[in-house]
């Protein structure tokens, strides 16, 4: 797979943490492509430390679907524009988000993190409802009893029915299924938000989607131009 152009992406290393060019995410039968990648962390007592390695792939059917709105930016009009990044995260396509662990982190520390920027982000849009709250108490349950080493992995795949698949690796593989499916439209894309937003905890991941789009939207329309100039003979 390559982003619907022919022309494949290339794998990208966050931290020593390699992300493949191309994935088929647990419950998902589509392979999707590396939108890009970036390292999550902290300023602490002056110095920068990397707490996790985070991918974002997405299904070929976002270029068709993002390529009329935003074919022809360059990638930092894309990193400036928070509509591009609403426009990933609440897609008619597939996403995946793979979140690796460079530091040891329990199930639970990540989901009330998790929980607390969703939450946030919610309230301070007035969204937040009732449906939310449950779906953040059963995000929080599926994480309970998991410990996540360096080196393991949290799986998302974000389905455009507006469900939220979890998985774990804990040994680099890709699990066909997940632990927990969550059907919350707001926790689907929340978690995707909370990464690539405009207050995403990725500026890397954001700025690598940016990059790597604004040439992946130019393939695809010279792919396409191609096509008019060249039509393909139909015989009847």
């Amino acid at each position: 797979m390559s982003g619907g152009t022919g022309s494949p992406l290339p794998m990208l290393e966050v931290e020593g943490v390699v992300f493949p060019p191309v994935v088929t995410p647990p419950g998902s039968t589509k392979a999707h492509f590396l939108g890009g990648a970036g390292v999550r962390g902290l300023e602490i007592e002056g110095r920068f430390v990397a707490f996790t390695a985070i991918g974002v792939y997405l299904e070929d059917a976002a270029v068709q679907s993002l390529a009329s709105k935003w074919k022809g930016k360059s990638a930092d009009e894309l990193d400036g524009a928070v509509e591009f990044f609403r426009d990933i995260f609440g897609g008619p396509f597939e996403k995946f988000t793979r979140v690796t662990l460079l530091k040891p982190l329990t199930g639970q520390q990540y989901a009330e993190k998790v929980s607390e920027n969703c939450t946030a982000q919610w309230k301070a849009a007035g969204v937040y409802a009732e449906a939310d709250g449950a779906a953040l108490e059963q995000f929080k349950e599926a994480f309970r009893a998991e410990t996540f080493p360096p080196g393991s992995s949290i799986l998302f795949t974000h389905a455009p029915s507006d469900s939220l698949l979890i998985a774990f690796s804990k040994d680099g593989s890709m699990p066909e299924a997940g632990i927990a499916m969550i059907q919350n439209q707001p926790l689907s894309q929340g978690i995707l938000e909370s990464i690539i937003g405009e207050n995403g905890v990725s500026p890397g991941a954001k700025r690598s989607l940016a990059l790597r789009f604004s040439e992946l939207l130019k393939q695809h329309c010279e792919a396409e131009e191609t096509k008019l100039v060249n039509p393909v003979a139909v015989i009847v």
